[in-house]
């Protein structure tokens, strides 16, 4: 560095730059202005907020599919379960909570989205005690969705089973802002040239991935994790429910919760990963072995139709951001 840097006086504002990256970014709602921006130079979060320096908030990701948002009631069910697993206070109500989201998304103009709500502690200090805050902060961010993993990939995804403990106890069931087991499957996996991460509980089970929830099929059963060491994943919950649809209609034999183990891990028909962003992906090897016959099957496809169908039609689950003439 050839000179110091500058020191701006007070009041003084400066013209952020403009980065290669702004461009996937939409809109943003923060609770410090009470008021949403598309300028992604000024998508910030206060230094002090206790989520950036703790890890202090829990967060919930959402799809907004076709102008409508799927699933925002059961996420901010959700995102209040977590709050409340932390002793962090939500001054917003459930109606609140969903006007500021559909306006955010509004804002940000495209009916094919992504959202974050993140849920902190809020700002106050750099100390750990919550009582430094006074209030809690509340942002809410749209940006772009990519294609699915299986529309880039349609020959399927490569897993890897790491090494990375699970977060402990109770903390593995709630989603906090403290991602950093996450991040390190992640790189344990992209280290083996793998896509997804697949990790173990203590007792040699399937858990989870690094932000998904790992299934099988095995004789036309699918199987889920069991409950209790693993974040259940909306898209997961909504699986069982379309899963059970396909065992009445008979293109599915039984659907059920239960610990899988590494043995039936490998000897699975399919492996699923399920989850906001990849929908539901097929795993067709881990640690290089071949799962099933080494492709895509018939299960995931069906769920995944079954998915998408709900997605663009199921009003239940549906919050519209628009008029459906806007969107033609």
């Amino acid at each position: 560095m050839s000179a110091p840097p500058r020191i701006l006086p007070p009041g003084c504002a400066p013209t952020l730059p403009a980065r290669s990256w702004h461009d996937r970014y939409y809109s943003m709602y923060s609770s410090e202005w009470d008021a949403i921006t598309t300028d992604p130079r000024w998508m910030l979060v206060p230094v002090d907020d206790h989520v950036v320096h703790r890890g202090d908030g829990v967060f919930e990701t959402l799809k907004c599919v076709g102008g409508a948002i799927y699933g925002l009631r059961e996420h901010i069910g959700r995102l209040r379960h977590s709050a409340a697993s932390i002793g962090l206070g939500v001054p917003w109500s459930n109606e609140d909570l969903a006007q500021l989201v559909v306006a955010t998304v509004r804002a940000g103009g495209r009916p094919e989205c992504l959202i974050r709500m993140l849920l902190t502690r809020g700002p106050g200090g750099f100390g750990i005690a919550p009582a430094e805050c006074p209030h809690p902060g509340l942002y809410i961010i749209t940006y772009r969705l990519a294609p699915g993993f299986m529309t880039q990939h349609p020959e399927g995804a490569r897993a890897a089973l790491v090494n990375v403990p699970l977060k402990p106890g109770w903390l593995a069931t709630v989603k906090t802002c403290n991602y950093l087991p996450n991040v390190l499957m992640k790189m344990a996996a992209a280290a083996t040239g793998a896509d997804f991460p697949i990790v173990l509980d203590e007792t040699g089970c399937v858990a989870e991935g690094a932000t998904e929830n790992i299934g099988v099929v095995i004789r036309r059963e699918l199987i889920l994790p069991c409950p209790g060491r693993i974040l259940e994943g909306v898209t997961m919950l909504r699986i069982l429910d379309l899963a059970r649809e396909a065992v009445a209609e008979g293109t599915l034999a039984a659907v059920r919760r239960h610990n899988i183990t590494r043995s039936e891990l490998f000897k699975a028909d399919e492996v699923l990963v399920l989850g906001t962003t990849p929908d539901v992906t097929s795993v067709i090897a881990i640690d290089g072995r071949p799962i099933g016959d080494g492709h895509p099957g018939p299960v995931r496809a069906d769920l995944q139709r079954r998915l998408e169908r709900d997605q663009l039609e199921n009003a239940a689950m549906r919050t519209p951001c628009w008029p459906d003439a806007s969107l033609r």
